[in-house]
């Protein structure tokens, strides 16, 4: 062979060799260049407090804590009033805007409303929530609003309705290990938040003499006994005194000013958002003892965060499962239940939200805690939870809400589950694994 042979040999060799070695990376930049599929919505549970109501309290038990009459709401004493209607109807239409953008329903028509399942419980605040979110999320469709026929709903009530055994001296003591045994101690830990709940209901400088919370038939509020003490039926145990009664105090107030009043009728003209912040401290702060508390949470939640996971295991699976709730092929469960609820699951699994213009964990009306079910381009489930609310200025002044526009929004870390991505989303096994760990069988119905 010439010396000329020899050397186009070789080279032919070495473009062959070359060759192989760039189809990998050629193959390579060909896959870069195809999108990867995008996640996909799958189904979304919504867990929501009711709408805005009128106070549970009558007006003659709460005029025994302030120097005046309370207003007069023009409807039963806890009933949606016709303000909290509205706004969740917005709620639902934006539901249904977002929904649709995620392509998990369509933008307009009655097509799924076969695949929107809505629970509510048996109350007439949350019957209503359901119709009013069913009207704004599927306006003139046939959606229908599921409710318990018994007089309690072991879903949102469950020791109401025989569902376990729970050990009340234990709710105590677990109530009362996390304030040193001495409920007394959060009168001085909340000081300036009574007080300021003072300066509405007596028109009182806070830390200053006020005459008018002496008149006769007038309670003082720092002055009536504090306690932890066991309950029968629907509580185990709850936590008594100022803490509970400045709870309630605070929450009519909220409503006030949720309701859109004005004038003497928002907290005698001297309600203001900033005091009103600063009251809701002793509301949540109750609401972390009372229902946070994780055996009492515990026992109260299990059946409710049982039926949810069952419900989202069954749109995982594409097959029917004994427990949950709505049917296969559903896109969206709605559940219209109440602040304890969601207090509740919130110390079962030591989750916390904030938002803007509230108190960590707080729970206004018609705020929501929302697991979305997305599946990846690989087919992998991962679990999205957050918490969701209208903010103070979209509830008194029942603003529209929109994608551009929408209510505001808490991306949730959830311990056991949760992974460092922006949404702290939990992959579908250990998200089913967190929840089993979390729940307590024998406070579970099928």
């Amino acid at each position: 062979m010439s010396t000329t042979e020899v050397c186009s040999s070789r080279a032919a060799l070495l473009l062959n060799l070359l060759i192989t070695l760039l189809i990998p990376f050629t193959g390579t930049a060909a896959a870069q260049n195809v999108p990867a599929p995008k996640p996909k919505l799958s189904f979304t549970v919504i867990l929501t407090r009711h709408g805005v109501r009128s106070p549970i309290k009558s007006v003659e038990e709460l005029n025994t804590f302030s120097s005046e009459p309370w207003p007069v709401w023009g409807v039963p004493p806890g009933d949606l009033t016709p303000q909290g209607r509205k706004l969740m109807e917005l709620l639902g239409a934006y539901y249904r805007g977002y929904f649709s953008s995620n392509g998990l329903l369509s933008p307009t028509g009655c097509a799924d409303a076969d695949r929107i399942h809505i629970r509510a419980d048996v109350d007439a605040r949350t019957r209503e929530t359901g119709r009013a979110l069913a009207s704004g999320m599927m306006p003139g469709c046939a959606v229908e609003v599921h409710v318990a026929s018994g007089k309690d709903d072991p879903l949102f009530s469950p020791l109401l309705a025989g569902i376990g055994e729970p050990d009340r001296t234990l709710a105590v003591s677990s109530i009362a290990g996390r304030i040193g045994g001495n409920p007394t101690a959060l009168i001085a830990n909340y000081r300036y938040a009574f007080e300021t709940l003072r300066e509405v209901l007596f028109g009182c400088a806070p830390f200053s003499p006020c005459p008018a919370e002496k008149q006769s038939g007038k309670l003082v509020l720092l002055d009536q006994p504090s306690t932890v003490v066991a309950l029968k039926g629907g509580h185990a145990a709850d936590i008594q005194g100022p803490l509970k009664i400045g709870s309630n105090l605070s929450e009519a107030l909220l409503l006030e000013y949720a309701n859109g009043m004005e004038g003497r009728d928002l907290g005698w003209g001297r309600l203001t958002e900033v005091k009103l912040l600063e009251i809701m401290r002793i509301h949540e702060a109750y609401a972390d003892l009372a229902r946070q508390t994780p055996y009492v949470a515990r026992i109260q939640a299990s059946n409710l965060l049982s039926h949810i996971l069952r419900s989202m295991a069954q749109a995982v699976s594409g097959t029917t499962l004994g427990g949950s709730l709505g049917k296969r092929g559903d896109h969206v469960l709605v559940i219209a239940g109440h602040d304890t609820n969601l207090s509740n699951i919130a110390g079962m699994l030591g989750i916390s939200w904030l938002l803007s213009g509230y108190q960590p964990v707080e729970t206004p009306p018609g705020g929501a805690l929302v697991f979305e079910l997305w599946q990846q381009g690989t087919g992998e489930f991962v679990v999205n939870t957050y918490f969701t609310a209208q903010s103070m200025e979209q509830m008194r002044d029942v603003l529209p809400l929109s994608l551009d526009d929408p209510p505001l929004k808490s991306p949730i870390f959830v311990p056991g589950c949760s992974r460092g991505d922006r949404n702290m989303t939990c992959t579908w096994e250990e998200f089913q694994r967190t929840i089993n760990n979390a729940v307590d069988p024998s406070f579970v119905t099928h």
